[in-house]
């Protein structure tokens, strides 16, 4: 659950996995949290004993780098604790000059993309309790889709699939990659037609 501090923070519920000490001081603006880092790649025993003990006891939210070693870090640490939040910036909310990561990303930026994550596990978790057997009606996406919804092969692909992967809080992707990250994130094609009906009636 995510509320409000009186000084305009996020209090966020579960703890909050980041990369480094400069990630930290960037959500720490934005958030009331546990905030957990790993200090790069290179996770000590230590580390993952801390956010397995998180993770068990109050459940974790991932929000690492939007670049190549922030993906590594998500897969690896998303192996270990399967029911973590996925927590995501956009890119270009998160680069200052050459450098790409948290610590570059505003409060608000922070704090949209928290939301969004939790926004989207409540939807999953609704909807897995509605249908009773959670996945078992997921219709998964596949390339032919991608280009049916204007994702794919088609002008303005790029544009829009940034703007429904942004909506979806998955990280922007190509359209080579977009079937397996949603496969990843169990989005089915409902969910992700949703996505484009409500960013096209927005424009």
């Amino acid at each position: 659950m995510i509320t409000y501090t009186d000084s305009g923070k996020l209090r966020v519920d579960r703890a909050i996995v980041v990369e480094g000490r400069d990630d930290i001081d960037a959500v720490s603006r934005a958030c009331d949290a546990l905030i957990i880092a790993t200090h790069g790649a290179g996770i000590a025993q230590e580390t993952w004993d801390i956010i397995g003990k998180a993770y068990r006891e109050i459940g974790i939210v991932i929000m690492t780098d939007p670049d190549h070693a922030g993906e590594e870090i998500r897969r690896r640490i998303t192996a270990r604790f399967p029911d973590a939040l996925q927590c995501r910036l956009a890119r270009e909310d998160a680069v200052c000059g050459d450098d790409i990561g948290i610590e570059n990303a505003s409060a608000e930026s922070i704090q949209a993309a928290l939301i969004r994550s939790y926004e989207l596990h409540d939807a999953r978790t609704r909807a897995g309790k509605e249908s009773g057997d959670g996945d078992a009606d997921l219709r998964e996406v596949c390339a032919a889709d991608l280009i049916e919804l204007g994702l794919s092969a088609a002008d303005g692909a790029k544009e829009l699939r940034a703007a429904v992967c942004r909506r979806l809080g998955i990280g922007y992707c190509n359209s080579r990659a977009l079937v397996s990250r949603l496969r990843g994130f169990r989005i089915g094609y409902d969910e992700l037609r949703t996505a484009v009906l409500e960013i096209s009636k927005d424009r």
